[in-house]
């Protein structure tokens, strides 16, 4: 992830090197914050009331909860980067906006030491089970769909809001065990039902709503 970000920063420095060659008042940098976590963007301008935007959202969260009947303490890793089309009206600060997103939102969990662990509706000891562990991702590229206001201020200081939805698509669903029984048989098939059953309910988060706020300066 550092290394994909510190590309992205390179590009966007560069590009705001070469914003007053590109238009005049028509590139900006800015950062954002919201549902995906904080974030750089750059905008270019190209033809009036039309703009082409990139960037990247980054940012770990952790939490404990209780999926498909197991407690678990879990880190939600928040990374992605996309290119917008961003049409806007005349007279109004109303914007739409679609595009597409390269997604490398993943959900880790493992178990959190409860003594008995109750996998593929089968009860199974903490100590034979050792860890149980996932790994949650989604499809790798993503399209996005939403709504945007773009205020700006003597046409250098910007802040923008945003409201969609990033379709992310079908989950998948890794799950490990690294007790005395991962390898029986039995447990196995126990920990596959036990797999399709957090698959199912991860779907939940197929659509992921996205909100967020940002702030741009305009070269």
């Amino acid at each position: 992830m550092i290394s994909n970000c510190r590309r992205l920063i390179v590009a966007l420095t560069v590009l705001g090197a070469a914003g007053p060659v590109l238009a005049d008042n028509n590139f900006g940098l800015g950062a954002k914050v919201g549902t995906l976590g904080a974030g750089i963007e750059g905008s270019w301008r190209p033809i009036p009331f039309v703009d082409l935007r990139v960037g990247g959202n980054f940012f770990d969260f952790d939490n404990s909860g209780t999926y498909a009947g197991v407690g678990y303490d879990g880190t939600l890793n928040l990374e992605s980067y996309y290119g917008t089309v961003n049409l806007k009206f005349p007279l109004s600060p109303l914007r739409v906006t679609a595009g597409a997103y390269a997604n490398g939102n993943e959900l880790y969990l493992a178990s959190d030491g409860s003594p008995t662990l109750v996998i593929g509706g089968s009860e199974y000891s903490a100590a034979d089970v050792g860890t149980l562990s996932s790994t949650t991702s989604f499809e790798g590229t993503a399209p996005y769909f939403g709504l945007g206001l773009d205020f700006t201020i003597l046409r250098k200081v910007g802040l923008n809001f945003d409201l969609g939805v990033l379709w992310q698509g079908e989950p998948q669903v890794a799950m490990a065990a690294d007790g005395p029984i991962a390898n029986e048989a039995v447990f196995m098939q126990s920990l596959e039902n036990e797999r399709r059953e957090l698959q199912e309910e991860m779907k939940d988060f197929k659509a992921w709503p996205v909100v967020s706020l940002g702030f741009v300066f305009n070269f």
